[in-house]
């Protein structure tokens, strides 16, 4: 309680977490002489503390007003720890000050930055009253609007470290060097303190890393299944092996090199080959992950499903060949309904089904066009004595109809009549005008296969 210090060379310390730390922060030593004391901040420390009763705590600190008291200097009583307050023992503090002459009474918490600068700044003006009052704000109040100060500081700070820092990599030395002159920066800095700056910086960088981890194991995993198709596309090779042994057998393939990279550490996310962007090989102990072997199971899956279809399709034709009730000329909505019965039919897609039935349509087509035209060369004397432009009236293509009626070869193509008149019209022009042209044969008619194999022949190099 004395207003006239001397403490010569004595180093000055701001907290007790440079004790023992010196070096490590900026040394200031008590000058020379005796330092004048203005005045007094009384701390009245209001948690609930081990062994300590906080009646006799109240009761030294009335002693020690007293004594403060005598010297005319201002006191102002300062609320310490109010973070862990008690409500009696903060009501009880507050009785005390009103009854000493109404002592102005700050609430603050060292360890939120709550009130502290209020507490000086009020004594400032008790002694300098040239001054303006300082407005005494309630501990919670004060705390919710640091809160959101703090708040706001730390948006605008993470906002500044975001733009600042876009890769994984950085180090908070250089990162903090190129922030300083950012207000944003040292907002929160003067806030918060500059540890809990540079752990948000480490947050930050963590998510960057997740996030660049996270791109690269998508990457691979896309690629998995490429490698697996173009390593092990044979179902017989694989189908009842475990993963130990579909790993050899990997290792084994001649490309394996070309897809996979065996890393001499594990796991692959925590070793340099996940910032080897060039390199887009996948960790071969990737392969053990939940995600990657998923994907396994879906490729052998997928080849099991191939072969099923690829039995299916082949169950398919194989029906299609034998059903009586599949004709040239039938189109698939009729068709369908003769085979929705069958095992292979849920097992493959509409388009699948019409391509196959398009194709053995086609082949029925073609062989019952070939066949048809065998029965018009049966039945030549039908076309005998026809107009002199080789026309045939109606009533002589009834006869001929009539006649051919009866052939299943002409049933066959009841569904494709007008392929049909078309076959016996070009069948009447070839009898009438037979040429290679109009031969039925087309490519594969006599005269025209003689041209071909007696046609000119390339000469033969001179003899010396």
């Amino acid at each position: 309680a004395a207003t006239k210090l001397a403490s010569a060379e004595k180093l000055m310390y701001f907290c007790t977490d440079q004790l023992g730390l010196e070096q490590d922060f900026e040394q200031k030593q008590m000058p020379d002489g005796k330092l004048l004391v203005d005045g007094f901040l009384l701390c009245v420390d209001v948690s609930r503390g081990m062994n300590r009763n906080f009646d006799e705590q109240l009761k030294f600190v009335s002693n020690l007003y007293n004594q403060l008291a005598k010297t005319k200097k201002p006191v102002v009583v300062v609320l310490t720890k109010c973070d862990e307050g008690v409500e009696r023992y903060i009501r009880d503090a507050h009785a005390f000050a009103l009854g000493k002459k109404n002592l102005q009474v700050v609430e603050t918490s060292a360890r939120s930055n709550v009130n502290v600068e209020l507490a000086f700044g009020t004594l400032v003006q008790l002694v300098d009253k040239s001054r303006g009052k300082a407005k005494i704000i309630p501990y919670f109040e004060a705390l919710k609007q640091q809160s959101q100060q703090i708040a706001a500081a730390k948006d605008k700070y993470e906002w500044l470290v975001s733009r600042i820092v876009k890769s994984h990599n950085e180090a908070w030395p250089g990162v903090s060097r190129k922030m300083q002159p950012a207000p944003e920066y040292q907002d929160y800095v003067y806030l918060e303190g500059t540890q809990k700056a540079k752990k948000l910086f480490l947050q930050h960088v963590q998510r960057l890393k997740q996030e660049h981890v996270e791109r690269r194991r998508k990457a691979y995993l896309a690629l998995l299944p490429q490698a697996l198709d173009a390593l092990v596309p044979d179902l017989d090779e694989i189908d009842q092996l475990g993963r130990a042994k579909v790993e050899k057998l990997l290792e084994a393939k001649p490309d394996f090199l070309k897809w996979f990279v065996v890393l001499e550490e594990t796991p692959w996310d925590a070793t340099s080959h996940v910032d080897d962007v060039d390199n887009e090989r996948i960790p071969f102990d990737l392969l053990e992950t939940p995600a990657a072997e998923q994907l396994y199971e879906a490729h052998v899956e997928k080849l099991r499903n191939e072969r099923k279809r690829a039995e299916m399709r082949r169950a398919f034709r194989e029906n299609l060949e034998s059903s009586p009730f599949v004709t040239p000329g039938k189109p698939w909505e009729e068709a369908r309904s003769f085979i929705m019965n069958e095992d292979f039919y849920l097992w493959l897609e509409e388009a699948v089904y019409m391509d196959i039935y398009g194709k053995h349509q086609k082949q029925l087509i073609e062989r019952a066009k070939e066949e048809f035209q065998e029965l018009l060369l049966e039945y030549s004397e039908l076309f005998y004595e026809l107009e002199l432009d080789a026309k045939p009236s109606k009533e002589k293509m009834g006869v001929i109809q009539e006649v051919l009626g009866e052939e299943q070869r002409f049933k066959a193509l009841q569904k494709l009549q007008a392929e049909r008149d078309a076959l016996v019209l070009k069948h009447i022009h070839f009898v009438y005008h037979p040429t290679k042209e109009t031969c039925p044969s087309c490519g594969a008619c006599v005269d025209a296969r003689a041209e071909q194999l007696l046609g000119p022949r390339p000469a033969r190099p001179a003899e010396r």
